[in-house]
């Protein structure tokens, strides 16, 4: 895999603001070391406006950084659940064929926009829900309660903030095409 310098320079801003945006003093506790996290826009961001790769490891670098600086120790299966989330929402820009670069969204691409959400949250925290009972002996109902929890709340979360994002992008988007084609 060959990354441009400006992919590595989107990478490190979106892992840096997911990461410190993800850190406890800006969530909400929610559960045992589960914090809902407004971070999550951040990380939906990048992933639709970059695709899969970028949107994984702003995901997988992010939570990596959260995990550092909060206190309770890097948990690898969650940072790597984080990663999984990116990665499926960063589809987005393939599966809509690109519309929101040219200035379009509609109820749609937004209805699919949060279905990657959840799709992302239930796959990638189910893997991190899943290794926690396999590698770290986590009782099962603990790590189940953690994955629908966040799975719902960060869905909820990414679906409110990033309407407004979208549609802000696409608004800047359409009035950039139309300064060209002038």
């Amino acid at each position: 895999m060959n990354l441009s310098a400006k992919t590595v320079v989107v990478i490190a801003i979106g892992a840096a603001l997911y990461g410190i945006g993800g850190l406890p003093m800006f969530g909400i506790p929610v559960f045992a070391n589960t914090t809902l996290k407004p971070a999550m826009a951040v990380l939906a961001l990048f992933s639709v406006l970059f695709g899969p790769i970028v949107g994984f490891l702003v995901g997988f670098i992010g939570h990596w950084v959260t995990d550092l600086f909060a206190g309770w120790g890097v948990w690898l299966t969650w940072v790597l659940g984080s990663g999984i989330v990116g990665l499926i929402m960063g589809f987005y820009p393939t599966l809509t064929k690109n519309r929101l670069e040219k200035g379009q969204l509609n109820r749609k691409d937004f209805f699919l926009f949060v279905v990657l959400a959840l799709v992302g949250n239930i796959v990638g925290y189910g893997c991190s829900a899943f290794l926690d009972t396999l590698l770290y002996a986590e009782p099962f109902t603990k790590v189940f309660t953690q994955l629908s929890i966040i799975a719902a709340g960060n869905t909820l979360l990414i679906a409110v903030v990033g309407y407004f994002i979208l549609k802000s992008v696409a608004k800047r988007n359409a009035q950039s095409r139309n300064l060209t084609e002038a």
